[in-house]
Formats: structure tokens, C-alpha cells, sequence
């Protein structure tokens, strides 16, 4: 299976933000659109970097509470690893593993299309498996 099957299922609006917002505001999106990340983008929808809660708590460990009135571009992640909706969700599961990090950006056309979290991706793991285990009893049963 692909991360396009996911995005298939819970669709690509992704929240982003610009990188001269502040953290404050970065802040109230997450809580009030209940999220754990937002990708800072460029007008053109080019990917320039990625808010997650760890790293506001970085933010604010390191600078207190003056943080929350920074540009978020000071604080995000510049280096944001991404993938393609063709990718199998077991390597991007890898990935996310591997990198100790939460949340994947898709992009398409070097333009931000979609992104998946590792809920999201254990979520369809699990219904995968599901399902697989379910097709093997009604294998078994017919036999």
C-alpha cells in the first residue's frame, strides 16, 4: 500500500503557516485546530520548514517565554523530510521511526500535497492487518 491510500482516506488539507508568524500564533493554531505540527510554507506552497510541540517546547526552554513572540522561522525545522504519495507506508513508517519524528509532508511538483502523521499510518497498518487476518479465517473456513 501507498500514502496516497491514506490521503485518499483523510484527505490532503494540510495547515500551514509563514515563517514570520509568531509562535504564539503557531501555539493557538495547534491547540485550536487540535494538531501536533504545521508546515511553514512560501507563497507558492514550497515547503520552508516544520513546527511541531517539540519544537515549540525547544523554543521556549531555550528562550522562555519571550519566544512566543519570534517569528516561527527562528524555531522550525529547516530540514524537513518528505515523501512522495507513490511511497509504500512501510518505508515512510521507517523513516518516521528512524528519525524519531511524528509528521511526513507529501509533496508533488516540489509543492506541499498532503501530510501524514504516524497516526495516521499505524492507523492503516492496523486496518490493513485487519483485514488481512481476516480474509486468512475466511480462507480457512472455505477450506
Amino acid at each position: 500500500m501507498t500514502v496516497a491510500a491514506i490521503l485518499n482516506e483523510k484527505g490532503r488539507e494540510v495547515t500551514t503557516k509563514a515563517a514570520g508568524d509568531t509562535l504564539r500564533e503557531i501555539c493557538a493554531t495547534l491547540a485550536e485546530k487540535k494538531i501536533g505540527a504545521i508546515v511553514i510554507t512560501e507563497a507558492s506552497g514550497t515547503i520552508e520548514g516544520i513546527i511541531s510541540e517539540r519544537d515549540v517546547v525547544r523554543a521556549i526552554a531555550q528562550d522562555g517565554p519571550e519566544a512566543l513572540d519570534k517569528p516561527v522561522g527562528e524555531f522550525m525545522t529547516r530540514k524537513v523530510v518528505t515523501c512522495q504519495a507513490q511511497e509504500s507506508i512501510n518505508s515512510v513508517m521507517a523513516r518516521m521511526s528512524g528519525g524519531r519524528f511524528r509528521h511526513v509532508p507529501i509533496v508533488r511538483d516540489g509543492k506541499l500535497d498532503g501530510l501524514v502523521s504516524i497516526g495516521d499510518v499505524v492507523k492503516y497498518r492496523i486496518a490493513q492487518i485487519e483485514r488481512e487476518a481476516e480474509d486468512m479465517r475466511n480462507y480457512i473456513a472455505m477450506t
